[in-house]
């Protein structure tokens, strides 16, 4: 059910906040991703959580830094294909926004911000490996709104010819970490990620963290099992039973993707995918 952390890939949340807290790492990655040059980043935090209002629902944002010049950039992982991925995309722009506000800072001095997020799917189904978005007027398509804000939508599985051989070894790395992949790229980021990638996977401390992340997820499942497994004595073994798996799917929501949810629980992936959209409308 859960890999060990030899086994992780780049595109595993905690392996990925990891390599990229190497702060030369992840100002190329940037780089990379947006064809820009960077003199120097700020990393406040990985992982940042943005809950501003006490009845909002909190943004955790996998990396969150700062360039010289104020820019923000948020860079995430997405494995699984969710129906919501354009509207958080919208949500964390409007969260970043909201943050800087609260910090006292006028709405004008608003900094330039990008929300990145890298994908092992297509979020369109337009075979690209790279989609970017940004505000323009629909009647004049070269008038931009000037909001300074981007949305990018990287896609490991892409077809087209559409980036450089680097991105692609880039894009191939992400669910493929290992030295194998990294000896055969002549991508001297990819050799520098895989660099990291085993630096963090024999550092004894990063095991520790992630055994103990483990342990506080296995623990949580058999929670909800057992929650379950009391409610179906009460309501009746067939009733019990179905209400179990609910239970127990619920509470991996924030553990789990969708279809690994539902291969663990035996409820279908619309079941799933609803009791996710109920969660969130909850909050």
């Amino acid at each position: 059910m859960y890999k060990i952390i030899e086994e992780l890939n780049l595109d595993d949340d905690f392996l990925f906040a990891k390599v990229m807290s190497d702060k030369e790492i992840c100002k190329q990655v940037i780089e990379k991703i947006l064809g820009i040059k960077i003199k120097y980043i700020e990393m406040p935090t990985q992982q940042k959580v943005i809950d501003i209002l006490l009845d909002s629902k909190a943004v955790r944002l996998d990396i969150y830094v700062n360039d010289e010049n104020g820019t923000i950039y948020n860079v995430e992982m997405q494995k699984a294909k969710r129906g919501n991925l354009a509207k958080r995309s919208r949500y964390y722009q409007g969260s970043i926004d909201l943050d800087m506000i609260s910090k006292g800072e006028d709405y004008k001095q608003l900094k330039k911000s990008f929300v990145i997020f890298i994908c092992t799917f297509d979020p369109f189904d337009k075979g690209r490996h790279l989609y970017t978005f940004e505000n323009r007027c629909n009647e004049d398509t070269s008038l931009l709104l000037g909001d300074e804000t981007k949305k990018v939508f990287l896609n490991t599985q892409g077809n087209l010819q559409d980036v450089d051989d680097e991105m692609l070894e880039f894009l191939n790395y992400i669910e493929h970490s290992n030295d194998d992949v990294a000896s055969a790229s002549k991508s001297p980021l990819v050799k520098a990620i895989n660099e990291k990638v085993s630096l963090v996977k024999e550092d004894k401390r990063v095991v520790t963290e992630y055994m103990t992340l483990l342990e506080r997820d296995r623990e949580k499942f058999q929670e909800g099992v057992e929650k379950g497994i009391e409610q179906g004595i009460e309501q009746g073994i067939e009733k019990g039973i179905e209400q179990a798996k609910l239970e127990v799917a619920s509470a991996l929501l924030d553990v789990l993707e969708d279809d690994m949810i539902a291969l663990k629980t035996g409820l279908s992936i619309d079941q799933v995918r609803n009791l996710r959209k109920q969660a969130e409308e909850k909050h």
